[in-house]
């Protein structure tokens, strides 16, 4: 079973930075690609980022460009997404999801939506203050 976990969401003034872990396990991480999604109250969901774990290349959607930075630990089963210059418009809840694609265009598409996601996980809340 594909399971994924998210933590590390809290409150945050702007201009301060988080970094959120998403936890997986149930499926060989070199076969799959792991995304970040976010989804603010009355929004849709929109894609953040995507890691491929076969060929360790990142891709960004323009929600956070420039604010984000994706990066993985195999060892400890987990991919972060690290955020900076947090602004009140990126309170959200922030998802972490999981398909399986061993392409290098598979994350462009999940992340522009696409391609839906085929595992998701629990969220977690970030809170930005003004």
């Amino acid at each position: 079973d594909v399971q994924l976990q998210a933590s590390g969401g809290g409150l945050v003034q702007t201009g301060g930075s988080l970094r959120l872990s998403c936890t997986y396990s149930g499926f060989p991480w070199d076969e799959y690609v792991i995304v970040w999604f976010r989804q603010a109250p009355g929004k849709e969901r929109e894609g953040i980022s995507c890691i491929s774990g076969r060929h360790g290349t990142s891709y960004y959607g323009d929600s956070m460009k420039g604010r984000t930075t994706i990066s993985s630990d195999n060892a400890k089963s987990t991919v972060y997404l690290q955020m900076n210059g947090l602004k009140p418009e990126d309170t959200a809840i922030y998802y972490c999801g999981a398909s399986m694609s061993i392409s290098k265009e598979t994350c462009r598409f999940l992340v522009s939506g696409t391609t839906q996601v085929r595992s998701w996980g629990q969220g977690t809340l970030v809170t930005v203050s003004s």
